[in-house]
């Protein structure tokens, strides 16, 4: 991980602390990960929100989150 992945990770878990992030190195996924410390209500997940979200990048997974917080923000979170 390098120091600009370091930072990244440090302003995501600031700005976003109800997940968990990781980085996977598995053939054929998204290398950046992000899980949610507790599970969705089923409304949540009938508006679009998901409990994980895998994006290549990392300014990637940060568009997802900020995304999946106006997903929340919509459904009344």
């Amino acid at each position: 991980m390098t120091d600009d992945e370091r930072r990244l990770i440090d302003l995501l878990t600031s700005t976003h602390p109800a997940w968990q992030y990781e980085e996977r190195d598995l053939p054929g996924l998204p290398r950046w990960w992000a899980t949610r410390y507790y599970p969705l209500r089923p409304d949540q997940r009938k508006a679009g929100a998901r409990d994980m979200l895998g994006r290549t990048t990392l300014h990637q997974l940060a568009e997802a989150l900020a995304h999946h917080d106006e997903i929340l923000h919509r459904s009344r979170y």
